[in-house]
């Protein structure tokens, strides 16, 4: 089976084919990061219009590019939720129209799905069942997976998601959008010691995530030091080794709680260097195997939806004529295949 996948939750328009005999085909990305870094933050209502304006035309790129005609495409996946329910509808109302023409069937992906099955489009992919850590702007989870669609939350973030609380501290600090991959350079000059931040909610049990406190702790910091260079460098030092310690602890409670031996790291926050580091690390000292997506399957991209579909669609399921678009949606209720 041949899908179309069209990723458009957020700030990224990412189209791709996936082929269920011959692997991803092909998967182009545009992102809007120099539209929203004026406003030091996505604007939902200009995110929208650019997903408009960008996804007929990457589309028309992709099938360039792989050769392919519209009527190859066997069935359309499209990214129906979580995210700005605006730049969704754009995703969903492009996906679904073009399904309703060429008389194929339609499914709509979670998103987070389509990160926590990225790492299945590498060469050496999980096999279930595992532990997934899906970290990005907009969520913090640990999830037991036994299987597509068979989902046990372990822990969820009670308040700022890892990317919310790494842009923000980014901001506080005065670094430019998108902050934080630039809070993870500059940490990289920071000097260890120096400051030594808490590592929340860890000095209890149980497998959720707190990060507003420790935004919070890192803006008193900042306060009350020089604000210097050598001081901003520090402060975001302390802050990336306090979050990274902060997943390792809960990531190794997790397969010890479970007896699992296998974990995957996904979304956007999985593309920090440090985070790799330690978990590699951990991974070693619970004898035990870590999985990442490629760099460029961190972010927000139609290859992960298109394989999600792709799964999906083999197994029957699609969707009825409408647009679907849902901002909220529980990974949980998603139906096992």
């Amino acid at each position: 089976m041949r899908v179309l996948g069209i990723e458009s939750s957020c700030d990224e328009t990412g189209v791709a084919i996936y082929d269920s005999d011959a692997g991803l085909l092909g998967h182009v990305l545009y992102s809007q990061i120099k539209l929203h870094a004026e406003y030091g933050g996505v604007v939902p209502e200009l995110a929208s219009r650019d997903h408009i304006r960008k996804t007929i035309p990457l589309i028309n790129k992709l099938f360039d590019q792989t050769g392919l005609e519209l009527t190859d495409i066997d069935g359309i996946a499209y990214t129906a939720g979580p995210g700005l329910v605006g730049a969704l509808l754009v995703g969903a109302s492009i996906g679904r129209s073009l399904a309703w023409t060429l008389a194929r069937p339609a499914i709509p992906v979670h998103h987070m799905e389509g990160h926590l099955l990225a790492p299945m489009l590498e060469a050496d992919p999980p096999s279930f069942p595992f532990i997934a850590l899906l970290v990005s702007g907009g969520h913090s989870m640990l999830i037991q997976v036994d299987a597509v669609g068979q989902y046990r939350l372990l822990g969820d973030s009670v308040d700022d998601a890892v990317g919310e609380a790494f842009d923000k501290t980014a901001k506080m600090l005065g670094l430019p959008y998108p902050g934080g991959p630039e809070l993870a350079r500059l940490a990289e000059q920071g000097r260890a010691d120096i400051y030594k931040f808490p590592r929340p909610m860890t000095d209890r049990p149980g497998l959720d995530f707190s990060f507003s406190g420790l935004k919070t702790y890192a803006l008193n910091t900042w306060n009350a030091s020089d604000k210097g260079a050598q001081a901003r460098a520090d402060i975001a030092h302390a802050f990336q080794e306090a979050v990274v310690d902060t997943l390792a602890i809960k990531c190794r409670r997790a397969l010890q709680q479970t007896g699992l031996h296998r974990l995957v790291v996904s979304g956007g926050v999985s593309a920090n260097t440090r985070l790799r580091q330690r978990l590699d690390k951990l991974a070693a000292d619970q004898q035990a195997k870590v999985y990442y997506p490629r760099l460029e399957f961190c972010t927000d991209n139609g290859a992960m939806i298109a394989y999600a579909g792709c799964l999906r669609l083999q197994a029957g399921q699609y969707a009825s004529a409408t647009i679907e678009a849902r901002p909220r949606w529980q990974l949980q209720d998603l139906d096992a295949l």
